[in-house]
């Protein structure tokens, strides 16, 4: 939920009128609305070199993935793993997008660990593989808007901890 659904929500619910304080809160997410979409703008186009990178640096971390019996190996499992790391990248965005890291944790998080560990895939490498995507990010965009990402990053991998 954005921060204005969540203000008009909490608002609604205790049968009153958003305070100055939500009001300032909704101004200020507003004035930050064109770096917000140029954010989720850089990271759309970067994608594939954002994923490549992460996936070089995890496989080079976590030789055995890719390895006969690895949960990378070959190239449908690979490709599996690649369309993750797609999906936790969509996830940051749709925090960014929103202001917060709710629709993250709805869509992201909730059952991660369950999910990961009856598809027999270590949630260890998982972490890393989040952190690797991180680090890709970082390296890859501006530094301006690698600075409103990362805590996305980190509340995904604090998640999965």
């Amino acid at each position: 939920m954005s921060l204005v659904s969540q203000i008009i929500s909490t608002a609604d619910n205790e049968l009153r009128y958003p305070t100055i304080g939500e009001l300032q809160a909704i101004e200020e997410y507003l004035k930050t609305g064109e770096q917000r979409i140029k954010t989720i703008s850089i990271l759309r186009d970067k994608e594939k070199e954002i994923i490549q990178k992460a996936s070089k640096t995890l496989f080079q971390i976590h030789p055995e993935y890719i390895a006969p019996g690895g949960n990378a190996q070959g190239a449908r499992k690979r490709s599996l793993c690649l369309r993750d790391y797609g999906w936790y990248l969509r996830l940051v965005t749709y925090g960014v997008l929103a202001g917060d890291k709710d629709a993250i944790e709805k869509i992201g998080i909730i059952g991660v660990r369950e999910m990961y560990n009856s598809l027999g895939v270590p949630i260890v490498g998982m972490i890393d593989a989040i952190q690797c995507l991180k680090q890709a990010t970082v390296e890859t965009i501006p530094e301006e808007e690698a600075k409103v990402i990362t805590s996305y990053f980190d509340f995904i991998i604090r998640g999965m901890s």
